[in-house]
């Protein structure tokens, strides 16, 4: 049964890695492009729908500054790929946000981004499934009412991609991401070209009046309405989740990886905003019309749309619009869109891992998230982190709706307390560098971070202001589970680390035990005891003693005639059990011997049949299995397993 499970192993996973092939897998930018980027691009296929969607509650006319919110969401998204390429150049050792909290902020706000990343991570990994479930699920009819196993499927085949390294899981997203870049790219450029040349029709949805929001009839004026223009721009500013995820992966480019992660920063910076701004304006000149409830807030005629409408995204109206004469290029745009909202997990999937090493590495984190598994990724990360995101998608029934409430309010707390530490990082930097061409260097970083410390802050405010009662609170209230693990799990290993610390005093911690009193547990009498009273001998303990559990008097009598017929130079104790327990009356025993002698060291010997197939375990070495496990929190007793393997 191992081999049979190694080998499905190996065919899901691949052959391991030498450690020596870390260098070889490490990434290009061309690779490292999809790979990081997928979710902050695949954004520009939703960002606008949210915007657009929200606007739509106070009607038409509102919609009409949407390339107003737009330009918001770009101004903030380039200032803070801006801001994130002096990150990636300080702090190159992939510890991304954390690491420049902790080092410019201490250790308590490093936990506090540290647990935002982390729970946002997951959430994106929630979001991109969910919605590319509910995406299929609209084009694909047998998968109606069957999004949730969908996503939980999805979320699986990208684990197991992962788990097979990033150069592969990097080869198989980068043809998905470079052909939605395409997709999306020929939808601007053509749509730009048509809008210029006057051929450009309007969207499918453009005869469509929408019905404003009960207490918005007015439009966008008085509190209400300035209100709901933050959250359209709270909502837009989706678009920036994943920017983070390059600064948490630097380790992974190839060298020289710093620069190389700039230079990837600034071409995801380029080509998100050239998309997300190219989308929302040519969403207004083609009149598109997106809402949340067709059928209560759209009117055409003053009637409500027909029974059969299947409202389309906003990217989607755009592709049939500007390729009305050629439909199977919308097609092509549709499904590569749908795919890249599928695959936009992975960004998660690269800098999820690496973080959680970091983390793992300072003791916040569980230990084994530190090591790389035979494929050389962090597997532990991996699986940790699919596994919480099948529990969140499960438990919200994939709902993007809900789940996109609690989206966005991690990565800007990460953002701004980022931002806050490269400021004092700089500052301290100013402080003692002596050359000049270096200072204003350093000067002009800090002003790029200042500006991105003020974008950031005032976004972090408006989210929390927009979207706390709509689902922000369950994400503060995890990142606060989160951190408090964290400190929990760093206090535990700082506790046991003083626990297991060699002593001052050489003497003390070299000084050998007064006497060794040996036991040897005995149950029947065959070749596995015998075995196990020969090794019990040959260590030349100072006491030597057999001893059984009488469970049952006839057992016991011929046990005794047995052992006295072989003549064994060892002495059989057998311990009375009135009510039939094998372990308690053992382990008392033992217990009774080392108060005895405190400095005494016990050593339990206890003879085990050594299978061959995996059913057998199960026929075997249970009774004691027990008493080991017992034994094993009992000061200055040792337990000694004896095998003995069949010829």
């Amino acid at each position: 049964m191992p081999d049979i499970l190694d080998a499905a192993r190996r065919a899901l996973l691949g052959r391991p890695e030498r450690s020596e092939r870390l260098h070889a897998a490490l990434l290009p930018k061309r690779v490292a492009l999809p790979v990081f980027a997928s979710d902050a691009l695949s954004s520009v296929a939703y960002a606008p729908d949210e915007i657009f969607l929200t606007l739509a509650l106070a009607g038409v006319t509102a919609v009409t500054i949407s390339p107003w919110v737009g330009l918001a969401v770009v101004v903030v998204l380039l200032t803070v790929v801006a801001s994130y390429r002096q990150n990636v150049r300080a702090y190159p050792s992939g510890g991304g946000d954390y690491e420049v909290v902790t080092t410019n902020l201490g250790p308590r706000a490093g936990v506090a981004a540290g647990a935002a990343l982390l729970v946002d991570y997951v959430l994106t990994v929630a979001v991109s499934a969910s919605a590319g479930a509910h995406y299929f699920g609209a084009s694909i009819p047998w998968l109606h009412g069957r999004e949730t196993w969908f996503a939980v499927g999805i979320i699986v085949v990208i684990t197991l991609v992962n788990l097979r390294g990033i150069r592969e899981s990097g080869r198989g997203f980068a043809l998905a991401t470079y052909a939605f870049m395409l997709g999306a790219g020929l939808v601007a450029v053509v749509g730009a070209v048509r809008h210029l040349t006057g051929t450009l029709g309007q969207a499918e949805s453009a005869a469509f009046e929408i019905v404003p929001q009960a207490g918005l009839d007015q439009g966008l004026v008085g509190l209400a309405g300035g209100l709901l223009v933050l959250r359209a721009f709270a909502s837009g500013c989706a678009a920036l989740t994943g920017v983070e995820a390059i600064s948490n992966g630097v380790p992974n480019f190839r060298e020289p990886k710093a620069r190389n992660a700039a230079t990837t920063l600034g071409l995801l910076g380029a080509i998100g905003a050239s998309l997300l701004a190219s989308i929302i304006l040519l969403a207004g000149a083609t009149g598109v019309r997106y809402v949340e409830d067709p059928a209560t807030q759209l009117r055409l005629d003053g009637a409500p749309p027909p029974a059969d409408y299947r409202q389309v995204p906003v990217l989607g109206q755009l592709a049939r619009t500007v390729f009305d004469g050629a439909p199977w290029l919308a097609v092509a745009v549709t499904v590569v869109t749908g795919l890249i909202l599928v695959l936009a997990a992975n960004t998660a999937f690269n800098g999820f891992p690496v973080l959680g090493s970091v983390l793992a590495r300072d003791g916040y984190l569980p230990r084994q998230l530190h090591t790389r598994g035979d494929r050389l990724v962090f597997s532990n990360g991996i699986l940790t982190l699919g596994a919480a995101a099948v529990g969140l998608v499960l438990a919200f029934d994939a709902s993007v709706t809900r789940l996109i409430q609690l989206y966005i309010v991690g990565v800007f707390v990460s953002f701004t307390l980022s931002q806050l530490g490269m400021v004092r990082h700089w500052t301290r930097e100013l402080r003692t560098e002596p050359v000049a061409r270096e200072r204003a260097r350093m000067a002009r970083a800090r002003v790029v971070n200042a500006i991105g410390l003020g974008m950031t802050g005032t976004v972090l405010v408006v989210v929390l202001v927009t979207k706390f009662a709509h689902g922000a609170w369950i994400t503060l209230l995890a990142m606060l589970a989160v951190g408090g693990v964290m400190v929990w799990v760093q206090r535990y290993y700082a506790r046991v680390n003083r626990l297991l610390a060699i002593d001052d005093d050489p003497a003390e911690s070299r000084a050998l035990p007064s006497r060794v009193h040996a036991i040897v547990l005995v149950s029947r009498l065959h070749k596995p005891t015998l075995r196990a009273v020969a090794y019990a001998r040959a260590s030349r303990p100072s006491v030597l003693e057999a001893v059984t559990v009488g469970l049952d008097d006839d057992e016991v009598r011929e046990l005794l005639e047995r052992w006295e017929a072989l003549d064994l130079p060892v002495p059989l104790k057998v311990l009375d059990s009135p009510y039939r327990e094998l372990a308690r009356p053992f382990v008392g025993y033992v217990r009774s011997i080392r108060r005895a002698g405190p400095r005494d060291v016990v050593v339990v010997y206890v003879p085990e049949y050594a299978v061959r197939r995996w059913w057998e375990r199960l026929l075997h070495n249970q009774s004691t299995l027990r008493i080991k496990m017992q034994l094993a929190f009992v000061p200055g007793v040792i337990v000694a397993a004896v095998p003995y393997q069949r010829d």
